[in-house]
Protein backbone atom coordinates (compact mmCIF):
# COMPACT_ATOMS: atom_id res chain seq x y z
CA UNK A 1 0.00 0.00 0.00
CA UNK A 2 0.89 3.95 -0.90
CA UNK A 3 2.22 5.49 2.13
CA UNK A 4 1.48 9.30 1.62
CA UNK A 5 2.31 11.80 4.39
CA UNK A 6 2.64 15.59 2.50
CA UNK A 7 0.02 17.79 1.81
CA UNK A 8 2.09 19.06 -0.81
CA UNK A 9 2.29 17.91 -4.90
CA UNK A 10 4.39 15.78 -5.91
CA UNK A 11 4.54 15.21 -9.83
CA UNK A 12 6.03 12.63 -12.10
CA UNK A 13 6.83 12.43 -16.33
CA UNK A 14 4.45 10.36 -18.18
CA UNK A 15 4.40 11.96 -21.34
CA UNK A 16 3.62 14.66 -19.57
CA UNK A 17 3.92 16.38 -16.28
CA UNK A 18 0.96 15.56 -14.10
CA UNK A 19 0.62 16.22 -10.31
CA UNK A 20 -0.35 14.79 -7.73
CA UNK A 21 -1.97 16.08 -4.90
CA UNK A 22 -1.84 13.66 -1.42
CA UNK A 23 -3.14 13.88 1.96
CA UNK A 24 -1.82 12.61 5.61
CA UNK A 25 -4.18 10.08 6.26
CA UNK A 26 -2.44 7.29 7.90
CA UNK A 27 -0.23 4.43 7.34
CA UNK A 28 -0.58 0.37 6.87
CA UNK A 29 1.46 0.33 10.26
CA UNK A 30 -1.06 2.81 12.46
CA UNK A 31 -3.20 0.12 13.65
CA UNK A 32 -6.20 1.99 11.77
CA UNK A 33 -9.74 0.07 10.27
CA UNK A 34 -10.27 -0.01 6.91
CA UNK A 35 -13.77 0.56 6.92
CA UNK A 36 -14.50 -2.31 7.58
CA UNK A 37 -14.60 -3.81 11.24
CA UNK A 38 -11.90 -6.40 10.75
CA UNK A 39 -9.22 -3.66 12.06
CA UNK A 40 -7.56 -3.81 8.69
CA UNK A 41 -5.59 -1.38 6.80
CA UNK A 42 -6.23 1.61 5.65
CA UNK A 43 -8.42 1.80 2.53
CA UNK A 44 -6.12 3.52 -0.20
CA UNK A 45 -8.47 6.03 -2.37
CA UNK A 46 -7.31 7.72 -5.17
CA UNK A 47 -9.44 10.43 -6.96
CA UNK A 48 -9.10 11.20 -10.55
CA UNK A 49 -9.52 15.12 -11.31
CA UNK A 50 -8.26 15.67 -14.69
CA UNK A 51 -9.15 19.61 -14.54
CA UNK A 52 -8.15 22.26 -12.11
CA UNK A 53 -9.50 21.89 -8.60
CA UNK A 54 -10.13 25.88 -8.67
CA UNK A 55 -12.39 25.51 -11.87
CA UNK A 56 -15.32 26.94 -9.95
CA UNK A 57 -16.95 23.76 -11.16
CA UNK A 58 -16.96 19.87 -11.24
CA UNK A 59 -13.53 19.32 -10.24
CA UNK A 60 -13.22 22.31 -7.00
CA UNK A 61 -16.81 20.62 -6.17
CA UNK A 62 -15.32 17.04 -5.98
CA UNK A 63 -12.01 18.15 -4.16
CA UNK A 64 -13.92 19.32 -1.86
CA UNK A 65 -15.64 16.24 -1.54
CA UNK A 66 -12.18 14.96 -1.14
CA UNK A 67 -10.86 17.43 1.62
CA UNK A 68 -14.34 15.98 3.23
CA UNK A 69 -13.52 12.52 3.09
CA UNK A 70 -10.01 13.02 4.80
CA UNK A 71 -11.90 14.50 7.85
CA UNK A 72 -14.29 12.59 8.46
CA UNK A 73 -12.59 9.39 8.14
CA UNK A 74 -9.30 10.23 9.43
CA UNK A 75 -6.54 7.28 9.10
CA UNK A 76 -9.41 4.72 7.94
CA UNK A 77 -8.28 5.93 4.66
CA UNK A 78 -5.19 6.88 2.74
CA UNK A 79 -6.39 9.29 0.08
CA UNK A 80 -4.68 10.66 -2.78
CA UNK A 81 -5.52 12.76 -6.05
CA UNK A 82 -4.29 13.72 -9.61
CA UNK A 83 -5.84 17.11 -10.95
CA UNK A 84 -4.97 18.76 -14.42
CA UNK A 85 -4.01 15.84 -16.73
CA UNK A 86 -3.71 16.15 -20.09
CA UNK A 87 -6.09 14.35 -22.11
CA UNK A 88 -3.56 12.49 -23.85
CA UNK A 89 -2.33 11.02 -20.63
CA UNK A 90 -5.13 9.92 -18.87
CA UNK A 91 -4.67 5.86 -19.52
CA UNK A 92 -1.39 6.06 -18.10
CA UNK A 93 -2.35 8.18 -15.21
CA UNK A 94 -5.05 6.27 -14.45
CA UNK A 95 -2.95 2.92 -14.70
CA UNK A 96 -0.14 4.41 -12.27
CA UNK A 97 -3.48 5.55 -10.07
CA UNK A 98 -4.94 2.07 -9.91
CA UNK A 99 -1.66 0.33 -9.19
CA UNK A 100 -1.60 2.25 -6.01
CA UNK A 101 -4.75 2.45 -5.03
CA UNK A 102 -7.69 -0.24 -3.90
CA UNK A 103 -10.21 2.65 -4.67
CA UNK A 104 -9.95 5.09 -7.80
CA UNK A 105 -13.23 7.59 -8.61
CA UNK A 106 -12.41 9.14 -11.73
CA UNK A 107 -14.42 12.61 -11.91
CA UNK A 108 -16.17 13.54 -15.65
CA UNK A 109 -17.37 11.72 -18.37
CA UNK A 110 -14.65 12.75 -20.83
CA UNK A 111 -12.51 9.78 -18.77
CA UNK A 112 -15.03 6.93 -19.32
CA UNK A 113 -13.10 5.45 -22.48
CA UNK A 114 -9.86 5.25 -20.39
CA UNK A 115 -11.48 4.17 -17.38
CA UNK A 116 -13.28 1.51 -19.54
CA UNK A 117 -9.80 0.64 -20.84
CA UNK A 118 -7.84 0.58 -17.85
CA UNK A 119 -10.74 -0.82 -15.24
CA UNK A 120 -10.23 -4.26 -16.78
CA UNK A 121 -6.45 -4.76 -16.10
CA UNK A 122 -6.95 -4.47 -12.20
CA UNK A 123 -10.12 -6.63 -11.24
CA UNK A 124 -9.28 -6.01 -7.35
CA UNK A 125 -9.62 -2.37 -7.91
CA UNK A 126 -13.07 -0.62 -7.69
CA UNK A 127 -13.76 2.02 -10.22
CA UNK A 128 -15.84 4.41 -9.77
CA UNK A 129 -16.58 7.34 -12.80
CA UNK A 130 -18.99 10.68 -11.79
CA UNK A 131 -20.52 11.84 -14.68
CA UNK A 132 -20.36 9.17 -17.38
CA UNK A 133 -22.91 7.96 -19.23
CA UNK A 134 -25.95 7.56 -17.79
CA UNK A 135 -26.53 4.50 -20.26
CA UNK A 136 -23.37 3.20 -19.66
CA UNK A 137 -22.93 -1.15 -18.50
CA UNK A 138 -21.08 -0.89 -15.86
CA UNK A 139 -18.17 -3.52 -15.80
CA UNK A 140 -17.50 -5.89 -12.52
CA UNK A 141 -15.68 -3.72 -10.97
CA UNK A 142 -16.68 -0.61 -12.63
CA UNK A 143 -19.87 2.05 -11.43
CA UNK A 144 -20.99 4.89 -12.69
CA UNK A 145 -22.40 7.57 -10.34
CA UNK A 146 -25.02 9.72 -12.54
CA UNK A 147 -25.01 13.22 -10.93
CA UNK A 148 -28.24 13.78 -13.16
CA UNK A 149 -26.97 17.21 -13.92
CA UNK A 150 -30.21 17.30 -16.21
CA UNK A 151 -32.32 17.87 -13.09
CA UNK A 152 -31.15 20.78 -12.04
CA UNK A 153 -30.42 22.12 -15.68
CA UNK A 154 -34.66 21.92 -16.05
CA UNK A 155 -35.26 23.49 -12.64
CA UNK A 156 -32.09 26.27 -13.91
CA UNK A 157 -34.01 26.81 -17.53
CA UNK A 158 -37.20 27.09 -15.33
CA UNK A 159 -36.00 30.02 -13.35
CA UNK A 160 -34.53 31.65 -16.34
CA UNK A 161 -37.57 31.48 -18.66
CA UNK A 162 -39.45 32.75 -15.77
CA UNK A 163 -36.69 35.61 -14.73
CA UNK A 164 -36.40 36.80 -18.69
CA UNK A 165 -38.06 40.08 -19.86
CA UNK A 166 -36.85 39.68 -23.22
CA UNK A 167 -38.66 35.93 -23.39
CA UNK A 168 -35.58 34.47 -24.78
CA UNK A 169 -32.80 32.07 -22.97
CA UNK A 170 -29.79 30.14 -24.27
CA UNK A 171 -27.43 27.59 -22.97
CA UNK A 172 -23.44 27.59 -23.22
CA UNK A 173 -22.14 23.97 -22.68
CA UNK A 174 -18.04 22.86 -22.58
CA UNK A 175 -17.64 19.95 -24.41
CA UNK A 176 -20.16 18.22 -25.83
CA UNK A 177 -20.46 15.15 -24.04
CA UNK A 178 -23.79 12.92 -23.81
CA UNK A 179 -24.72 14.51 -20.21
CA UNK A 180 -24.20 18.05 -21.11
CA UNK A 181 -26.50 17.58 -24.41
CA UNK A 182 -28.37 15.85 -22.02
CA UNK A 183 -28.38 19.12 -19.65
CA UNK A 184 -28.82 21.59 -22.30
CA UNK A 185 -32.16 19.96 -23.25
CA UNK A 186 -33.24 19.68 -20.31
CA UNK A 187 -33.07 23.17 -19.25
CA UNK A 188 -34.81 24.28 -22.82
CA UNK A 189 -37.81 22.10 -21.61
CA UNK A 190 -37.55 23.27 -17.60
CA UNK A 191 -37.81 26.88 -19.54
CA UNK A 192 -40.71 25.79 -21.72
CA UNK A 193 -42.44 23.74 -19.01
CA UNK A 194 -42.76 27.19 -17.29
CA UNK A 195 -43.21 29.22 -19.99
CA UNK A 196 -44.48 27.79 -23.25
CA UNK A 197 -44.31 30.84 -25.06
CA UNK A 198 -40.19 31.54 -24.53
CA UNK A 199 -38.05 31.22 -27.07
CA UNK A 200 -34.87 28.83 -26.39
CA UNK A 201 -32.00 29.45 -28.79
CA UNK A 202 -30.22 25.78 -29.62
CA UNK A 203 -27.32 25.37 -27.03
CA UNK A 204 -24.08 26.24 -28.33
CA UNK A 205 -20.75 23.95 -27.20
CA UNK A 206 -17.71 25.49 -26.63
CA UNK A 207 -15.33 22.23 -26.81
CA UNK A 208 -14.04 23.26 -23.39
CA UNK A 209 -14.62 23.66 -20.14
CA UNK A 210 -12.55 26.11 -19.23
CA UNK A 211 -11.57 28.62 -21.72
CA UNK A 212 -13.25 32.00 -20.93
CA UNK A 213 -12.63 33.45 -23.91
CA UNK A 214 -14.47 30.57 -26.17
CA UNK A 215 -17.47 30.90 -23.30
CA UNK A 216 -17.43 34.41 -23.72
CA UNK A 217 -18.08 34.69 -27.44
CA UNK A 218 -20.93 32.45 -26.83
CA UNK A 219 -22.50 33.93 -24.41
CA UNK A 220 -21.81 37.23 -26.65
CA UNK A 221 -23.52 35.57 -29.60
CA UNK A 222 -26.50 34.45 -27.70
CA UNK A 223 -27.20 37.76 -25.57
CA UNK A 224 -26.88 39.24 -29.23
CA UNK A 225 -29.55 37.12 -30.06
CA UNK A 226 -32.09 38.01 -27.54
CA UNK A 227 -31.06 36.19 -24.98
CA UNK A 228 -31.30 37.81 -21.52
CA UNK A 229 -30.72 34.86 -18.75
CA UNK A 230 -28.05 32.23 -20.16
CA UNK A 231 -27.80 28.85 -18.97
CA UNK A 232 -24.40 26.80 -18.66
CA UNK A 233 -21.35 23.61 -17.84
CA UNK A 234 -18.18 25.42 -18.49
CA UNK A 235 -16.91 25.97 -15.04
CA UNK A 236 -13.74 28.20 -15.42
CA UNK A 237 -15.58 29.53 -19.05
CA UNK A 238 -18.11 31.51 -16.71
CA UNK A 239 -15.23 33.97 -16.03
CA UNK A 240 -15.81 34.39 -19.78
CA UNK A 241 -20.07 34.51 -19.62
CA UNK A 242 -20.06 36.85 -16.47
CA UNK A 243 -17.47 39.30 -18.24
CA UNK A 244 -20.20 39.43 -21.49
CA UNK A 245 -23.37 39.65 -19.11
CA UNK A 246 -22.01 42.30 -17.04
CA UNK A 247 -20.90 44.14 -20.61
CA UNK A 248 -24.38 43.69 -22.24
CA UNK A 249 -26.68 43.73 -18.91
CA UNK A 250 -27.89 40.67 -19.00
CA UNK A 251 -27.88 37.53 -16.95
CA UNK A 252 -26.64 34.15 -16.19
CA UNK A 253 -27.19 30.59 -13.80
CA UNK A 254 -24.25 30.46 -11.93
CA UNK A 255 -22.65 27.12 -10.32
CA UNK A 256 -22.08 24.02 -10.24
CA UNK A 257 -20.69 25.94 -6.64
CA UNK A 258 -23.10 28.42 -5.82
CA UNK A 259 -21.63 31.93 -5.29
CA UNK A 260 -23.03 35.30 -4.06
CA UNK A 261 -26.41 36.42 -5.46
CA UNK A 262 -24.97 40.02 -4.30
CA UNK A 263 -23.45 39.29 -7.88
CA UNK A 264 -26.54 41.08 -9.77
CA UNK A 265 -25.35 38.99 -13.36
CA UNK A 266 -26.36 36.10 -11.71
CA UNK A 267 -30.21 35.01 -11.81
CA UNK A 268 -29.56 32.26 -9.93
CA UNK A 269 -27.04 28.98 -9.01
CA UNK A 270 -27.73 25.66 -9.97
CA UNK A 271 -25.43 23.18 -7.15
CA UNK A 272 -24.62 19.86 -8.58
CA UNK A 273 -22.16 19.11 -5.26
CA UNK A 274 -19.67 16.30 -6.96
CA UNK A 275 -18.10 15.85 -3.32
CA UNK A 276 -21.54 14.33 -2.40
CA UNK A 277 -20.88 11.08 -4.58
CA UNK A 278 -17.15 10.55 -4.32
CA UNK A 279 -17.92 10.48 -0.18
CA UNK A 280 -20.85 8.10 -1.26
CA UNK A 281 -18.27 5.71 -2.73
CA UNK A 282 -16.10 5.89 0.20
CA UNK A 283 -18.65 5.00 2.40
CA UNK A 284 -20.10 2.01 0.16
CA UNK A 285 -16.28 0.32 0.24
CA UNK A 286 -15.89 0.82 3.60
CA UNK A 287 -19.25 -0.60 5.11
CA UNK A 288 -19.51 -3.40 2.16
CA UNK A 289 -22.45 -1.95 -0.06
CA UNK A 290 -20.58 -1.04 -2.89
CA UNK A 291 -21.79 -2.14 -5.76
CA UNK A 292 -20.95 -2.09 -9.65
CA UNK A 293 -23.90 -0.46 -10.66
CA UNK A 294 -25.62 2.57 -12.64
CA UNK A 295 -26.12 4.65 -9.35
CA UNK A 296 -28.56 7.82 -9.53
CA UNK A 297 -27.99 10.83 -7.36
CA UNK A 298 -29.77 14.30 -7.43
CA UNK A 299 -33.10 15.91 -7.07
CA UNK A 300 -35.19 13.19 -7.61
CA UNK A 301 -33.02 10.51 -5.40
CA UNK A 302 -32.72 10.39 -1.77
CA UNK A 303 -29.01 10.90 -1.87
CA UNK A 304 -29.05 14.72 -2.92
CA UNK A 305 -26.31 16.55 -4.48
CA UNK A 306 -27.95 18.82 -6.61
CA UNK A 307 -30.53 21.66 -6.03
CA UNK A 308 -31.21 25.11 -7.32
CA UNK A 309 -31.08 28.34 -5.84
CA UNK A 310 -32.67 31.31 -7.06
CA UNK A 311 -31.64 34.93 -6.19
CA UNK A 312 -34.96 36.18 -7.57
CA UNK A 313 -37.58 37.61 -4.69
CA UNK A 314 -40.05 37.85 -7.02
CA UNK A 315 -43.11 35.38 -6.00
CA UNK A 316 -43.54 34.39 -9.47
CA UNK A 317 -39.94 32.85 -10.29
CA UNK A 318 -40.17 30.99 -6.77
CA UNK A 319 -43.62 29.50 -7.37
CA UNK A 320 -42.28 28.47 -11.20
CA UNK A 321 -39.38 26.70 -9.28
CA UNK A 322 -41.22 25.37 -7.05
CA UNK A 323 -44.07 24.12 -10.07
CA UNK A 324 -40.61 22.39 -12.22
CA UNK A 325 -39.26 20.44 -9.49
CA UNK A 326 -42.82 19.12 -7.73
CA UNK A 327 -43.55 17.98 -11.91
CA UNK A 328 -40.08 16.19 -11.84
CA UNK A 329 -39.98 14.49 -8.18
CA UNK A 330 -43.37 13.18 -8.76
CA UNK A 331 -42.34 12.06 -12.66
CA UNK A 332 -45.36 13.82 -14.28
CA UNK A 333 -42.04 15.51 -16.23
CA UNK A 334 -38.94 14.00 -17.36
CA UNK A 335 -35.82 16.72 -17.60
CA UNK A 336 -34.71 15.18 -20.78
Amino acid sequence: MKVTRSSKALSFVAAGLLAFGVSACGSPDSGSSAGGSDGGEALSVGVFLPGSINDTGFMQSGYAGFERIQEFYGDRIDASYVEQVAAADYQQALQRFASQNELVISVGGQTDADVRKIAPQFPDVKFVEIGGPSDAEPLPNLAYYDPQQAEAEFLSGAAAAQSSTSGIVGFVGGVELPAIVNAANAFGNGARFVRPDVTVLAPQYVGDFNDPAKAKQAAGTAYAGGADVLGQIVNLGKQGMEQAAKESGNRLNGGPIPGDCANTVYAGFVRTDIGTEIEYAVSSVLDGTWEAAQVPFGVTTDKGGSDFIVCSTDPAVIAALSDAESAIVSGAVKPY
